[in-house]
Parts: structure tokens; C-alpha cells; sequence
């Protein structure tokens, strides 16, 4: 997978496939780069650049972190004030959404309610391993050498306790943190 020079970007804007997977099942759209904006105040508690690249049928913002390209950390900022650290860089967070689409319903469950939600999502996207292997493809990547979900979980867990949740912490137009995406409730999972 090239992510240099916004190689990786321009795919999720702009490869039929990889739109679909991502835009139509991980509810990450890129394709509309201009019409991303993160609400008036929303910055990093670092003084740090802060980018949205992508959004969220919600309107929540994919942002990368600092500057430099797709090797930056990625904060997702939702509208309900929460804001956290998924990935370094868009690599690693493109193999979460494909093996973990339903990642934001992860903070604070149970292994058997982490099951619970992804089957209902393969009930809901039946052809959600077919899709997810067309993209994976598509961005050069071969689907058996993708992390596990519970791994990839693990990964945004342990990304919200670290040196990187410090580094990434965004703060709202009052200077105030946004509530941590995985927080203390995610201690259980």
C-alpha cells in the first residue's frame, strides 16, 4: 500500500471500489476533500495543525495531526464531543476500517458484545467480506495479511492511554478537552 504523497488519499476519493468499502460501509468519505471542516474553535491543546480529510455521514471529522503526509497520526472529532487518536497514520487506519468498520461502537463493550456488534453488521452488509477484499485489493493489500479485529481494537486502546492521546488532544472552542473517544469504559473491553 503507497500512502506517500497522498497516493492512499486520492485512492479513497477516488477508486470505485474503495469509495464503496469505505464511504458505503466504514462510513468514511473522502471524496469531497473542500466541503470538510472542522466547527469554529475545535484545534489541538498543542498548538499543532490539525487537518480533516475525510468525514463521516454524521458530519464527524477524520483529521490528521501536525504536518507532513499520510504518515500522521489520524484524531477522529466527533459533533458529540468526543475526539481521539485511531491510527499513525492512514495505513493503519485504513486496515481498521476494513477489518473493524464498526469500530465506534467498540468503546466500553465486552468481548461478546463486540461479537454481538459485528455480527449484526454482517447482517446488515451481507456481502461486507466481499467488499472488504475488492478495496483491500484495490489499495494493493492482500486481505489474509490483515490485523484481526481484536487486534486492531486493541490498537485504538492503546493509542487513547498513550504519549499519542497526549499528542493529539483536541480541545473545544472554550479550551476545554473533548471527552476521550476510548476513555476508563474501555478498560472492561
Amino acid at each position: 500500500m503507497n500512502g506517500s504523497n497522498g497516493a492512499l488519499l486520492s485512492l479513497l476519493a477516488t477508486d470505485e471500489r474503495v469509495v464503496a468499502f469505505f464511504a458505503g460501509v466504514a462510513d468514511l468519505d473522502a471524496t469531497n476533500p473542500t466541503g470538510h471542516e472542522l466547527e469554529d474553535g475545535v484545534r489541538l491543546a498543542s498548538g499543532a495543525r490539525l487537518e480533516q480529510f475525510a468525514r463521516a455521514g454524521s458530519g464527524d471529522a477524520f483529521c490528521f495531526v501536525g504536518e507532513g503526509g499520510e504518515e500522521r497520526p489520524v484524531v477522529y472529532v466527533s459533533l458529540d464531543g468526543e475526539a481521539g487518536p485511531l491510527a499513525l497514520g492512514l495505513p493503519e487506519l485504513v486496515r481498521l476500517c476494513l477489518v473493524a468498520p464498526w469500530w465506534r461502537d467498540a468503546p466500553g463493550r465486552t468481548v461478546e458484545e463486540l461479537q454481538a456488534v459485528a455480527d449484526g453488521y454482517r447482517e446488515d452488509v451481507p456481502d461486507l467480506d466481499r467488499r472488504r477484499d475488492l478495496a483491500a485489493r484495490a489499495l494493493g493489500l492482500d486481505p489474509a495479511g490483515l490485523p484481526s479485529e481484536a487486534a486492531a481494537l486493541a490498537r485504538l486502546v492503546d493509542l487513547s492511554r498513550g504519549p499519542v492521546a497526549a499528542a493529539c488532544l483536541v480541545v473545544g472552542d472554550e479550551g476545554d478537552p473533548l471527552d476521550p473517544l476510548f476513555g476508563a469504559a474501555s478498560d472492561r473491553a
